[in-house]
């Protein structure tokens, strides 16, 4: 297993998929600078307000339509590479590629909410006025980062079955979803709601943008274990069935 895993590193050296996944998160950093040119000389926001901006537009946008590009490009790579027909040649089992596959991404994803953290913290310090909120930056990262972990395996079997296309309308359509169950009682039961649900509490932004009042049912922090521990379990059963189909797929 960790030869497949190795291999499945190495298809992203040198990609485009990998300088995505680095520089998506530096999109903070760019709105930051021109910000900083034509704010008033002693004007500076808030931690909160850059928190607001970062742990909205991350998870209710970058998570569901980077998902989908980079689960997108992931399956277009293997099509170039000859559509998995290595996997005649050597004795490698299709559900463990998949498997690989799955757990690259969500490396390749940690790197990414690493880089977002640093971008964060460089956005507040070019923009923002205060102490750090370190806790708030790392908690509200890796929440994000481990409860959108399920949706890789959903994005790669669309692109593998389907394609780019299907697989960038599903994420378009898990954007939608995600947003309009966050807030709702429903939010349990749509994958892309979760890491915008979870962020109500950590950070204290609505799923809509706003601040949240100090009395809104939104920042119950109860969600956040529940939240995190469905998030995995569909992880293992998704990846799981996802395995299988690719399993049975590709021995036929």
């Amino acid at each position: 297993m960790m030869n497949i895993l190795q291999s499945e590193f190495l298809k992203y050296k040198r990609t485009f998929t990998r300088r995505l996944i680095l520089l998506a998160p530096m999109f903070f950093i760019f709105m930051a600078l021109p910000q900083k040119l034509f704010m008033p000389a002693n004007y500076l926001r808030s931690w909160q307000l850059i928190l607001d901006l970062v742990f909205n537009w991350w998870p209710v946008v970058f998570i569901p339509m980077g998902l989908a590009l980079f689960a997108a490009l992931t399956e277009s790579q293997e099509k170039k590479a000859g559509s998995y027909r290595s996997l005649r040649a050597r004795d490698v089992s299709p559900a463990n590629l998949w498997v690989a596959k799955v757990v690259i991404m969500g490396f390749h994803t940690l790197i990414s909410t690493l880089v977002l953290i640093g971008a964060t913290v460089i956005s507040g310090l070019i923009t923002g006025d205060g102490s750090i909120p370190w806790f708030k930056i790392f908690a509200g990262g890796l929440t994000t980062w481990i409860v959108s972990l399920a949706i890789i395996p959903l994005q790669l079997w669309m692109a593998a079955w389907k394609g780019t296309f299907a697989s960038m309308a599903t994420g378009f359509l898990g954007l939608i979803a995600g947003v309009i169950a966050s807030a709702g009682p429903y939010w349990l039961y749509v994958p892309w709601s979760w890491p915008t649900r979870l962020m109500c509490p950590i950070i204290g932004v609505h799923p809509n943008g706003t601040l949240l009042e100090s009395t809104s049912p939104l920042l119950n922090a109860s969600v956040i274990p529940k939240g995190i521990l469905i998030s995995l379990a569909a992880l293992v059963i998704f990846t799981f069935i996802t395995a299988v189909w690719f399993n049975n797929r590709e021995v036929r």
